[in-house]
C-alpha cells in the first residue's frame, strides 16, 4: 500500500478492481478547499483511459510489475509463444493481450513483456520493426517527388501504406504501434 504522494507516471495501481498504469498525476490545492491529486491512467486489460480525483493522503494499492525482454517464437492456437533468452523458458501470451501488434510479430523479434505474479499484463514492441514487402504494385523511376502512397503487404500479412518508390522484396521499417511506414532499410 502507498499513498497519493507516491503516484508517478508509469506506476501500476489497482483502481476499481482493475490494474491501471498512471499516465499523469497532478497535485492541486484550490484556494480554501482540500488538496487532491488529479490522475489520468490507462487500464491494462481494456486499454481505455480513466481519470480520477484522489484525496491528498488517500491509501492506494500499488502493484509491482516486472518488465523483461523476451523473444517471439511462434503462434500456437490462441496463444503467442515467447522465450526468455536467459533461461529458455517459454511463456504463452493470450491473443487478447497481443492485440493489433500481432500484425507486426515476426519470429525472432525481441519484445518487452510486463508481468506480475507470473501473469502477462502487457506487450511492448520496439519503436520500429524491420519487415520485408511481399506484394505491392511496382514502382517507377521518378516516383519520389510526391507524397502519394500505395498499399503493400508485409511478410507477416499486414498491409501498410508505403511511398510509390517501394518495390516487392524491399526491407522497410514500420512503427508497430501506429502501423505506419517509417523508412526503407538499405541492405
Amino acid at each position: 500500500m502507498g499513498t497519493t504522494s507516491d503516484l508517478r507516471p508509469g506506476a501500476v495501481i489497482v483502481f476499481n478492481g482493475e490494474l491501471c498504469t498512471v499516465i499523469e498525476s497532478e497535485h492541486r490545492t484550490p484556494g480554501n478547499l482540500r488538496a487532491f491529486y488529479q490522475v489520468k491512467m490507462r487500464s491494462l486489460k481494456s486499454g481505455r483511459m480513466l481519470e480520477n480525483r484522489f484525496r491528498s493522503g488517500e491509501s492506494i494499492e500499488f502493484v509491482r510489475v516486472e518488465k523483461n525482454n523476451y523473444q517471439y517464437l511462434y503462434k500456437d492456437g490462441n496463444h503467442f509463444i515467447f522465450m526468455d533468452p536467459n533461461t529458455y523458458e517459454q511463456i504463452p501470451v493470450e491473443e487478447a493481450i497481443v492485440g493489433k501488434l500481432s500484425d507486426f510479430l515476426k519470429e525472432g523479434l525481441d519484445a518487452m513483456l510486463s508481468m506480475t505474479d507470473g501473469e502477462v499484463l502487457q506487450l511492448e514492441l520496439p519503436s520500429s520493426v524491420q519487415l520485408r514487402i511481399v506484394q505491392t504494385e511496382p514502382g517507377f523511376k521518378g516516383d519520389t517527388a510526391t507524397n502519394v502512397m500505395k498499399p503493400a503487404t508485409l511478410e507477416t500479412g499486414a498491409t501498410v501504406q508505403v511511398p510509390l518508390f517501394i518495390n516487392e522484396g524491399d526491407l522497410i521499417k514500420v512503427d508497430p504501434v501506429a502501423g505506419s511506414y517509417q523508412e526503407r532499410v538499405k541492405e
